[in-house]
């Protein structure tokens, strides 16, 4: 008699589920990026983070450099944490939760700056192939890694309430041109204050004054990003933006 021991040992008799072979290949891509989005969401959730201030920067950046973006970043994600809605002393849902991409530089340091007064903060992780750790003050449960680079910069922008662009190189250029586009173009449902730290930087790096001038954009897209040049400035310059923050309980 035959026996089925080929049958049984065959790829195509593995539950899909967990025949990572099948999950992994190229015609399940759809699936893995639709959980790439739905896993972050339901953790977002269960933490109550309705909105975020979202802070890009170099990864480059340490602590105690002389041009003190480090120590900037992280006083800026202190002062939003204790004003901006995402203690438990202002009214719940969690709003303007400082949100980053989860790894060293500008990006640890925000994410310490909300560690620093006990509010949450969220760290939005990259699978690179010079491997990237998450920093040691996200929050656990808001620590999130993806493999997909569009999908995490859908989840920076659903929830992103502002944006305060510290200097860097190619992916805040990258990251930053990603939002003020979605800002030039309506896709965003409200205008999101956009402010870029350090002006003396970026009126080196870039002439954004030269793309309106050669009718590149608007007059009008200038005004879509503001400057600050201390950590103080740029909660004040969202603000007179139109950023929005709860009332305190109570």
């Amino acid at each position: 008699m035959t026996d089925n021991k080929a049958q049984m040992a065959s790829p195509a008799f593995r539950l899909a589920a967990i025949d990572q072979d099948f999950v992994l290949g190229d015609t399940t891509r759809g699936i893995r990026f639709q959980l790439e989005y739905q896993k972050a969401e339901e953790y977002l959730r269960k933490w109550g983070v309705a909105s975020t201030v979202v802070v890009f920067g170099s990864a480059r950046v340490r602590e105690g450099d002389k041009r003190g973006w480090y120590e900037a970043a992280r006083a800026f994600a202190r002062i939003v944490s204790e004003n901006g809605g995402a203690l438990h002393s202002f009214s719940s849902p969690r709003r303007n939760v400082i949100a980053t991409g989860g790894g060293p530089g500008i990006m640890e340091a925000a994410n310490r700056g909300a560690y620093d007064v006990g509010a949450p903060s969220i760290g939005y992780n990259i699978t690179l192939p010079h491997e990237q750790e998450p920093n040691a003050y996200s929050t656990p449960e808001l620590t999130f890694r993806f493999h997909y680079f569009a999908m995490r910069k859908m989840h920076f922008a659903m929830r992103a309430d502002a944006l305060v662009v510290f200097p860097g190189g190619f992916g805040t250029l990258d990251e930053l041109f990603e939002i003020l586009t979605l800002r030039q173009t309506g896709k965003m449902d409200d205008p999101v204050p956009i402010v870029l730290y350090d002006s003396i930087f970026w009126h080196k790096t870039i002439n954004f004054r030269r793309f309106a001038d050669e009718g590149l954009c608007a007059e009008s897209d200038l005004d879509l990003f503001g400057f600050a040049d201390t950590p103080e400035g740029a909660w004040k310059e969202l603000l007179a933006r139109g950023l929005k923050v709860p009332e305190r309980k109570g």
